[in-house]
């Protein structure tokens, strides 16, 4: 089996024939230990053979949530840095010597030390699910009132960390070099069509979809200024997507592409299938008469196929 670089690779297939265990069980593992970021064991595997000086990080971009806990959201992944410095500039803040760590709500100082910053209260029921509840004494801002008194043309932290991500750009857009920073940062989130989301949500409220497009954002982000040749693989990023959002994904990976880096797919989405650069369909079928890679190519040499179901799909789309 071939991967060819700097380009869009899907690996299609039936539901069971084995895409996800070659590419999360032996590739993505073989790939680490290969570029020495990892010694943990791999799959059965031949051998891993081509010029691997071209790849310098290989990255897995699931559909698990967002950072390490549900205190993440959009803002913490991308961009909550200069937000807190933008805040830490302001008159008020610089009179009381507030410093941007004082902006967290993961740490003390600014925030509030009921809820310890979450804007909720967790109630322990022992024979149900825990019952979340409006902190009383934030009221759900999650910060003291002398962090809010802090205003940045109007708003305080808590008022910017409710702004979606389109109100946001349109907010900070066409001021200061901070501010700008901020816009560059959120911008691609717009562009991959999650303008809807607000700054502040809290990451266990994201679909594994969103999940997946605000890591790619990120990257897109950091790539502008890092390009450091990676590939990323992305396991059906397309779940529950409309396929409008289909489009402005498939954008996004071309710009990674851009970039001078590489994507491998996991997929079932004909709409993506078709405008994959390579394809590697296994089959033919699930379970034990799966795990055969039954094609390698182009789509419009797929579509030719006659042992392969995703080419069935494909004919109707090109």
């Amino acid at each position: 089996m071939g991967i060819p670089l700097n380009g869009l690779v899907c690996i299609s297939g039936v539901s069971g024939s084995g895409k996800s265990t070659l590419v999360k069980h032996i590739l993505y593992p073989a790939l680490l230990k290969a570029l020495g970021k990892s010694s943990n064991k791999t799959g059965d595997f031949d051998g891993l053979e081509g010029d691997l000086k071209r790849l310098a990080e290989v990255e897995m971009i699931d559909q698990n949530p967002i950072g390490r806990s549900s205190r993440s959201n959009p803002a913490t992944y991308v961009s909550f840095d200069f937000i807190r410095e933008l805040f830490a500039k302001q008159q008020l803040a610089k009179i009381r010597g507030l410093k941007a760590g004082f902006f967290s709500y993961n740490v003390p100082g600014g925030r509030c030390e009921v809820c310890k910053g979450d804007g909720e209260i967790t109630i322990s029921m022992q024979f149900m699910a825990d019952v979340q509840l409006q902190c009383e004494e934030c009221k759900g801002k999650r910060y003291t009132p002398e962090t809010l008194e802090v205003e940045y043309n109007g708003k305080n932290i808590s008022d910017v960390l409710k702004l979606s991500i389109d109100d946001a750009i349109e907010f900070f857009n066409g001021k200061g070099s901070m501010e700008q920073k901020i816009v560059e940062r959120i911008k691609p989130l717009a562009e991959l069509g999650l303008g809807y989301l607000t700054l502040g949500q809290s990451s266990s409220t994201l679909s594994g979809g969103e999940a997946q497009r605000i890591k790619l954002a990120s990257f897109l982000t950091i790539g502008q200024k890092n390009p450091t040749p990676t590939l990323f693989i992305f396991d059906e990023p397309t779940t529950g997507l409309h396929f409008h959002d289909i489009d402005k994904l498939i954008i996004g990976f071309n710009e990674l592409i851009k970039l001078g880096h590489s994507i491998l797919v996991i997929e079932h989405n004909v709409d993506v299938i078709k405008c994959a650069d390579w394809i590697i369909d296994i089959g033919p079928e699930g379970g034990n008469d799966g795990g055969h890679i039954v094609f390698e190519g182009t789509p419009e040499d797929l579509i030719k196929s006659k042992k392969s179901y995703t080419a069935k799909y494909l004919k109707e789309k090109l």
